[in-house]
């Protein structure tokens, strides 16, 4: 569908661009990071080893936000990369707006609103990430199959009741 052409695209232009300035300027984002990444490491798995080079951490996420828009741009495994857009834009929105940590009125306020902005793209990446182009899901199908096979298995039980009946009356037929 054309709007799907255009739309995924646009929505991935966003996380190109992100996953550009993060591979060619990892240092303006290094120490947003190690701050996050002091406060969550028993909660988030690999975090320890993320803490201990930040600017790693900034540069896989760079990598996983480019090659996921790439991705989604292009239409190809559009599901899959959703959902790696989709978990590298919550680190990049907690790292880069942090609006919460703000003391500044106006920086605050700029920050809620790219932070927010974040999370409408977010709403969008789990949209696309659902989104079965028209086609049912593997949960529709396996209803559709399972209904299928039980009329058919009913089908066919009426059938050989009504076989075993006429059977039984020729063999009376046969026997009289």
């Amino acid at each position: 569908m054309i709007v799907r052409r255009l739309a995924r695209p646009l929505l991935a232009s966003v996380f190109v661009a992100a996953g550009v300035e993060a591979l060619r300027n990892p240092a303006a984002r290094t120490p947003q990071a190690a701050h996050l990444l002091q406060k969550v490491p028993g909660q988030v798995p690999g975090a320890e080893v993320a803490a201990k080079d930040p600017d790693l951490f900034v540069r896989v996420n760079g990598a996983a936000l480019l090659g996921g828009g790439l991705l989604l741009a292009t239409g190809r495994m559009p599901r899959l990369a959703s959902t790696v857009l989709a978990a590298s834009v919550v680190p990049t929105t907690a790292i880069e707006h942090a609006f919460w940590e703000e003391t500044d009125p106006t920086r605050k306020a700029q920050s809620r609103s790219l932070f927010l902005k974040n999370v409408g793209l977010l709403g969008g990446l789990l949209l696309a990430a659902v989104d079965t182009e028209g086609r049912p899901g593997l949960a529709w199908r396996a209803q559709h199959a399972t209904r299928t096979t039980r009329r058919e298995a009913r089908h066919a039980q009426r059938t050989a009741k009504r076989e075993a009946r006429l059977l039984a009356h020729r063999a009376q037929d046969v026997v009289s």
